[in-house]
């Protein structure tokens, strides 16, 4: 290997991808070295951007044996083969979710990982922050009983405020709007506080602005005794929004909002927590997993559960009815 590791950034499609670009040209154990992009002239700035060689060839990009790993952040419809092409030659990978529109196909792609003994981590940032942290530690010590109510929202105003681009409403493209996209940030976070997987998935899609995906979600997810979590996801709404919230018998937890911050009231009132700083990221830990070899398995549980949750959400809300998830292999 490199060193640093020289990664190439694959596709400018998602917005994210100039971050995971900035990250491999700033982390002080990778360096961009290359860009490619379905979409020549997109990649062509891209890469006039960050001052790198732009290679119109995915596959002579990918053969080239100085090259150790590339993020992925394409349309989500070319992750399967993009992300493919990438293990097949012996790259690492650093990919935004979903990781597949479908559960046989995201399970296909880390199997094909783990049988190249190549590095694979989904981008899900919000695990590592200092509010996630905190709230673990309070549900690990039992603070609020038994957990019985969550409530996840994440909420923007990409497609009001003209920010977002119209190619995340094309549902060849993206295979879905807010839930598919912004929701699966509620999603894996709900399946954290739960400590399980949920066992039925309804879901409820509407389109302000009338395009053909989803711009406003809401899915409730059952799981085993009784509880519930409710995932909201929405693409057309001022300001933005980003809330937690957590029952359980004995105590609730509540993050962001209006009040901001992380407050726990057991009975005598709400009471503000610290927050704890934000701990090293999924980029961090890919490079960190290349180096030592060791694979990401609490993310790629989360990565192939979030899969999980997203298509029987789609299949929810497309058939009105309740959808148990597909169940992978467990590993």
């Amino acid at each position: 290997m490199s060193n640093p590791l020289a990664v190439a950034a694959l596709g400018f499609w998602h917005v994210h991808g100039k971050d995971y670009a900035r990250d491999a040209q700033e982390h002080p154990g990778t360096t961009l070295v290359a860009i490619w992009d379905d979409d020549p002239e997109r990649g062509r700035e891209a890469a006039e951007r960050f001052g790198v060689e732009f290679v119109a060839d995915l596959d002579e990009l990918l053969a080239r044996d100085t090259l150790d790993g590339v993020t992925v952040t394409t349309s989500t419809d070319q992750h399967v083969d993009v992300i493919s092409r990438a293990i097949a030659a012996g790259k690492h990978v650093f990919t935004e979710k979903v990781l597949a529109a479908t559960v046989a196909d995201a399970d296909a792609l880390v199997t094909a990982a783990d049988a190249a003994g190549v590095s694979l981590v989904v981008s899900l940032p919000r695990l590592h922050h200092g509010y996630t942290a905190a709230i673990e530690e309070a549900l690990d010590a039992g603070t609020l009983g038994e957990l019985a109510y969550s409530r996840v929202r994440l909420a923007h105003d990409g497609w009001i405020a003209g920010w977002l681009p119209d190619r995340f409403g094309n549902p060849a493209e993206a295979y879905g709007g807010a839930l598919t996209d912004l929701g699966c940030h509620p999603i894996y976070l709900t399946r954290l506080f739960h400590r399980s997987e949920p066992q039925r998935i309804t879901a409820t899609y509407a389109s302000l602005t009338g395009r053909e995906v989803d711009d406003n979600a809401v899915v409730t997810a059952e799981f085993d005794g009784g509880r519930i979590g409710v995932i909201e996801a929405s693409l057309v709404q001022t300001p933005g929004d980003f809330t937690i919230e957590l029952r359980g018998t004995q105590g609730a937890l509540s993050y962001g909002g209006a009040a901001g911050g992380l407050f726990l009231n057991t009975g005598d009132g709400w009471q503000e927590l610290t927050v704890p700083d934000d701990g090293a990221g999924a980029f961090d830990e890919w490079v960190r997993r290349i180096h030592d070899g060791s694979r990401a398995d609490a993310n790629l549980d989360h990565a192939l559960a979030l899969t999980r949750v997203v298509v029987a959400a789609n299949a929810s809300a497309a058939e009105g009815r309740p959808v148990a998830p597909l169940l992978t292999p467990t590993r």
